[in-house]
């Protein structure tokens, strides 16, 4: 990192302070202890960063079971039993499910182009990218294990492939816009600019389920290489892996560059706890020693805490 790295990231960092500091004034205020607040958007410490992989394996192993599983139930039964629009939505409508219920612990990235993405806004650490690659590919490699347990191998079900006629390179271009498309709302909607809340699920979601409508007898709407590569190496069928290397990658440095041209450089509190995940409000790592007030005119606990 060099030393403008540093001053920046330092500067990142009083910000940050500053705005839990302001924070906290207010829930003393209300009658919270002091440091709650800190204790719970402690996005920067990495004291529970196994929490934060935990979700990303789980996350990814659900978004890719319900993915592969889909196609792969249908094959199981002869076709025409999950219907094609079926097929593409249901991805769509886990991630919103993931980003609502773990999106504040880890992010809820479940894709490594996007996790790329968020450490070049500089909204997240490059130290931690490592790790949350492994996350993924954990996640989707389990999910296509289990598939099979469950179902048995079914041909190519399960896997993304260039459609019907379709070459791998234009396969692969339609990979770029597509990640492009998806990568941009995610970086739009955890920004904060838009300030749209849990309604970044929807945004989300949505695109991915009116992508996968529009391009799915392209390229089989991957925009996310743990998703097809963890059914490859499962199925061990690598014809066109690379294009859902490739496309995705592509498209998410696009989607960087496009999030600087609307919003500037990012590092930003709001895009930093977004991309970090904050563990929740009112979250505590293990029971809660003080009664949380009811009420703003409730009585401040005790000093020390009470139960």
């Amino acid at each position: 990192m060099t030393t403008t790295d540093e001053a920046r990231a330092n500067d990142v960092r009083q910000r940050a302070e500053r705005v839990a500091n302001a924070g906290d004034a207010v829930a003393r205020a209300l009658g919270y202890p002091t440091g709650f607040l800190a204790e719970r958007f402690a996005f920067m410490d990495d004291a529970h960063e196994w929490r934060r992989l935990f979700a990303e394996v789980l996350g990814t192993f659900f978004l890719v079971f319900v993915a592969a599983g889909a196609t792969m139930v249908d094959a199981r039964f002869g076709g025409n039993v999950v219907s094609p629009a079926t097929q593409v939505t249901v991805p769509g409508l886990m991630v919103a499910a993931i980003i609502l219920s773990m999106g504040s612990v880890s992010g809820a990235h479940l894709n490594p182009v996007v996790t790329l993405a968020f450490a070049l806004r500089s909204d997240f650490p490059w130290r931690r990218v490592p790790l949350y690659l492994v996350a993924q590919a954990v996640g989707a490699a389990a999910a296509a294990g289990a598939l099979v347990a469950l179902v048995g191998e079914q041909g190519t079900a399960g896997l993304t492939l260039p459609g019907e006629g379709v070459s791998a390179l234009r396969a692969m271009w339609w990979e770029v816009v597509l990640t492009f498309g998806l990568v941009t709302v995610i970086l739009g909607t955890a920004s904060g600019a838009q300030n749209v809340g849990p309604l970044g699920a929807g945004g989300v979601g949505g695109y991915i389920a009116l992508a996968g409508l529009i391009g799915w007898p392209m390229s089989g709407v991957s925009m996310n290489p743990a998703r097809s590569l963890g059914p490859a190496l499962v199925f061990w069928e690598w014809r066109d892996w690379w294009v859902y290397l490739v496309g995705p990658l592509g498209g998410a440095l696009l989607a960087v560059g496009a999030a600087w041209v609307l919003r500037g450089p990012g590092g930003g509190f709001y895009g930093r706890k977004a991309a970090q995940g904050g563990l929740g409000w009112l979250w505590h790592p293990g029971p809660v020693t003080y009664r949380i007030p009811d009420a703003p005119d409730d009585p401040p606990p005790p000093r020390g805490g009470a139960r």
